[in-house]
C-alpha cells in the first residue's frame, strides 16, 4: 500500500496517475497485438494540480495489453487499438487516473487526469 501522506507516496501516486493518463481513448474492439509490443518509457508531466511536476515510468505492452514494467505497486488496465489509439486506467491506494492518446511507430503522446491533477504525456519505445 502506498502512503500518500509523504513525498515518496505522492510521487508514486502522481506517476501512477500520469501513466494512467498516458494510455486512454480506444474506440474500437480490435486491438493491435504485436504492432506496439515492447517496453516503453513514459514521461508524464503535470500541468494542473499539486502532483509532482514530472515523472518517467516504464510500461510493457504485450499483445496490445498494458503491464506495469516497474517496481512501484499499481494496477494498470488498458488496450491499444490497431490505429494506435490507447486507453488506460491506473489505480493505487484507492485513487485512480485515466488517460488517452495515440502511439505511432516508436513514439506516443496524450493527456491524463486524476483527482485534482492533469497534464500530458509522451512515450518512446525502448525495446522489444
Amino acid at each position: 500500500m502506498i502512503n500518500f501522506s509523504n513525498r515518496a507516496g505522492r510521487l508514486a501516486l502522481c506517476a501512477t496517475l500520469a501513466v494512467a493518463a498516458t494510455l486512454s481513448a480506444t474506440t474500437t474492439t480490435t486491438f493491435a497485438a504485436p504492432r506496439y509490443d515492447g517496453t516503453w518509457s513514459v514521461l508524464v508531466v503535470t500541468e494542473k494540480g499539486t502532483c509532482d511536476p514530472a515523472y518517467r515510468y516504464p510500461i510493457r505492452i504485450t499483445n496490445g495489453s498494458l503491464i506495469n514494467a516497474g517496481g512501484n505497486p499499481f494496477i494498470i488496465t488498458g488496450k491499444i487499438a490497431q490505429t494506435g489509439a490507447i486507453t488506460v486506467t491506473i489505480s493505487a491506494g484507492g485513487k485512480s487516473a485515466i488517460g488517452s492518446g495515440r502511439l505511432a511507430g516508436d513514439a506516443g503522446t496524450g493527456s491524463w487526469t486524476g483527482g485534482e491533477c492533469s497534464g500530458s504525456w509522451t512515450a518512446e519505445r525502448r525495446g522489444a
